[in-house]
């Protein structure tokens, strides 16, 4: 093992964020540090691109304001990130989406995954009706 993965493994905080990738609308709740006071602040936008990985690991996050992008590098590992939502899954081809900051109106639209609730429910219902029978043949 690579000396420096070791030492990543050791030092770096584990954080229980959820998966996403380029193209899911996440809002990302980023502590700032204003003086003597601390308040978390919410930055919701398109996840651009994620690069690294390990400690070195970040993503950026892509919104527009007042009429202006604006873009926003997070480290993942991030002692300041308290959470991350995602709201939307977007489906893109690319890992990278930097053809959406020439994209204006319409054409910078992200399609949206459909998930299927019914299925959803029926593998749910399939999942939680084998637990009994297993824990009734121990």
């Amino acid at each position: 093992m690579n000396l420096i993965q070791y030492v990543e493994e050791k030092l770096a905080p584990k954080k229980n964020l959820p998966k996403f990738k380029a193209g899911d609308t996440i809002t990302v709740h980023y502590k700032i540090k204003e003086g003597d006071k601390e308040r978390i602040q919410q930055y919701q936008g398109v996840v651009i691109q994620r690069r690294g990985e390990g400690a070195s690991a970040s993503f950026t996050v892509r919104k527009i304001s007042n009429g202006v992008g604006v873009e926003r590098v997070f480290p993942v590992n991030s002692a300041f990130i308290e959470k991350i939502e995602v709201n939307k899954e977007g489906v893109v081809r690319r890992s990278r989406i930097y053809y959406i900051r020439g994209a204006k109106g319409k054409k910078a639209r992200i399609e949206e995954k459909q998930h299927n609730v019914a299925e959803e429910a029926a593998a749910a219902a399939a999942a939680a009706a084998t637990k009994p029978v297993a824990a009734a043949a121990e």
